[in-house]
């Protein structure tokens, strides 16, 4: 799961691997397999480093 902020504040948590595109239009917007959207302050380049943890914290275990 990784930890993202929604414009007005409030935390979000979503699962990373239910990721299935990440756009910079100026906001930046998630889109997961399941067709949900959210529109996020973290950048793209935030976004895909929390990605990349997760993935890595993941695969550790």
């Amino acid at each position: 799961m990784i930890n993202l902020t929604r414009l007005n504040g409030q935390n979000l948590v979503i699962n990373g691997d239910l990721i299935e595109r990440i756009e910079d239009r100026p906001d930046t917007i998630i889109t997961l397999m399941t067709g949900n959207q959210f529109i996020v302050k973290d950048s793209v380049d935030e976004v895909m480093e929390k990605v990349i943890q997760y993935k890595q914290r993941v695969n550790m275990t």
